[in-house]
């Protein structure tokens, strides 16, 4: 969001095409979203996570809104190495459903209606999807932080 917002301002003051920078952007904040909805569909966090959560997207904004205004590409940079460790934490996630550490619970409408999965998707199939979300983030944002330097 961070990221599509101070690009459309870059657009609109330079007068230039964006080259669908914007839309990418938002795009994946919306994608985002999804997980963090989905999660909170399955994990019905107290009130205290709640708060956790706000705190969190409060802080994490403005850290980055700040270090894009410094350096777009090195800000792209730090996305794409979190969206990788989101892919192993992923990874970790999936092996715990398949040992049994976790629950393999039905997943929520929200994401079989989002991933366009089976009406009978379980929480394996979500994990499987929001991790291919996450390695298609880590590529994007690689690439701007590329196309940046």
């Amino acid at each position: 969001m961070v990221g599509g917002a101070l690009q459309h301002l870059h657009s609109l003051r330079l007068i230039e095409a964006d080259h669908g920078r914007i839309r990418t952007l938002l795009d994946e904040a919306e994608n985002e979203r999804m997980h963090l909805m989905t999660f909170i569909h399955i994990t019905h966090p107290s009130g205290l996570e709640r708060l956790l959560i706000l705190l969190a997207q409060g802080v994490f904004f403005n850290l980055y809104f700040l270090l894009y205004m410094i350096s777009p590409k090195t800000a792209h940079r730090v996305v794409g190495y979190l969206e990788e460790e989101a892919v192993h934490s992923y990874t970790e996630y999936l092996a715990g459903v398949d040992d049994g550490t976790y629950a393999n619970v039905p997943a929520p409408r929200i994401a079989i209606d989002y991933w366009k999965l089976a009406a009978v998707a379980r929480l394996r199939d979500v994990i499987i999807a929001v991790r291919a979300d996450e390695a298609h983030h880590r590529e994007v944002n690689h690439e701007f932080a590329d196309e940046l330097a």
